[in-house]
């Protein structure tokens, strides 16, 4: 009995001592510094001036990037790019209650965007270079990794943000991984040449990486307790919280049901694939019958074509 007893206390002291490892390892409060972080938040959401440049100048590395598939070059556009700030901004403010700064961040992440796509636009206007490179067309796809990917990028940015001396190396990681300027560039290169329909693809592209980098910057400002601005209409916040909340679950319909699709599209081509084998092995033409077929999802159908070949 009092062995077990013994057995007993030393697995409860072990995950007690685990426990304390774990929290103390991953508890990353005690390292936040609310003054600086809120000070360098709202310092980065004004657009205008050498800012307003900055953004135009990584717009265009960025279509000159997209333009001629060069991913480097749009790597450099996005650590250059200061769309990162008002995005910021806005989920500072939410989780905040600041409705002042809610407003500037709302305005300048407005006018950000349009000049992007503007700027983009005209761009391929001047230079009507109609090659839809891989690049470009990947920034018109989307699921719901997407989502976790801003997501995921969002809480390293924000808790990198909020850490006392900020980490500059997951800040530029994070604006490389949430890929936001080669959206804004693709809108304007599909509106250069009227298409429309790929143009709102790849703008939601860009609306699901702000937006799960807000819903990011709000959760661990709110877990941090950043202190609420007082306003005598209190519904104000609580209306905004319930906006974000339904605008984050609305953006995720979308990206589910294209991660679904995805993924039947897979199994379908799996299974098309394992069928063709079983079927037509021991056909004399059996190993060019399998490299020339071709699944078709949409129509539940494989299409086999042996070219005039005796089978």
């Amino acid at each position: 009995m009092n062995q077990n007893n013994n057995i007993f206390e030393n697995f409860s002291q072990l995950f007690s001592d685990t426990r304390k490892y774990l929290v103390n390892l991953l508890d990353f409060r005690k390292d936040a510094d609310q003054i600086s972080t809120i000070e360098e938040i709202k310092a980065n959401i004004q657009f205008k001036g050498a800012t307003a440049w900055i953004l135009i100048c990584s717009i265009l590395v960025a279509s000159i990037g997209l333009n001629s598939n060069s991913i480097p070059v749009v790597i450099g556009a996005m650590l250059i790019s200061p769309l990162m700030g008002p995005i910021l901004g806005l989920g500072f403010s939410i989780a905040t209650n600041d409705i002042n700064t809610l407003k500037n961040s709302s305005s300048n992440f407005i006018a950000m965007v349009l000049i992007s796509v503007l700027t983009a636009f005209i761009f391929f206007l001047v230079f009507p270079i109609k090659d839809q490179s891989s690049e470009l067309l990947t920034r018109t796809e989307f699921d719901i990794r997407d989502v976790l990917i801003a997501f995921f990028g969002g809480l390293a940015l924000i808790i990198a943000k909020t850490k006392k001396e900020n980490i500059s190396t997951a800040i530029f990681g994070v604006a490389i991984a949430t890929a936001l300027m080669p959206p804004l560039c693709t809108a304007g290169f599909y509106l250069a040449i009227y298409e429309i329909e790929l143009a709102v693809k790849a703008m939601y592209l860009f609306i699901i990486n702000s937006m799960y980098i807000i819903v990011a910057t709000y959760l661990v400002l709110k877990f941090l307790q950043f202190p609420l601005l007082n306003y005598t209409n209190s519904s104000n916040r609580k209306l905004t919280n319930r906006i974000l909340t339904f605008i984050s679950l609305l953006i995720l319909i979308l990206p589910i049901i294209t991660f679904v699709n995805a993924v039947n599209k897979a199994n379908f081509e799996k299974q098309a694939k394992s069928f063709l084998n079983d079927e037509l092995v021991g056909i004399a033409n059996y190993k060019y019958l399998i490299e020339s077929a071709n699944s078709d999802f949409e129509n539940q159908e494989i299409i086999l074509n042996n070219y005039g070949q005796k089978p």
